[in-house]
């Protein structure tokens, strides 16, 4: 393997897990927004305000795009990493 193909292989891995994580940091960012508007405005601070609704928005979004992580994640590796292991 050369570098180059090495560097190709790590590219591409990146970008997968970009395109995985894309949509849950996206709600976590929107969700944080939105309550942190809410508490400016209403001059509530409480902690367990900004952590249970961003964790419960994490978690249907993780659960939403499951499959989608998931078919991603194979691809990825049937494609690029089975090969380079099995020496194609």
């Amino acid at each position: 393997m050369t570098e180059a193909e090495l560097l190709d292989i790590l590219r591409q891995a990146l970008w997968t897990a970009l395109i995985i994580s894309t949509p849950i940091l996206a709600v976590a960012l929107v969700v944080g927004l939105a309550i942190g508007l809410v508490q400016a405005l209403t001059s509530v601070q409480e902690m367990t305000l900004t952590f249970v609704p961003k964790l419960a928005a994490i978690l249907v979004v993780f659960w939403a795009t499951m499959s989608f992580s998931g078919h991603t994640l194979v691809v990825f590796y049937q494609d690029e990493i089975i090969p380079l292991i099995i020496g194609r």
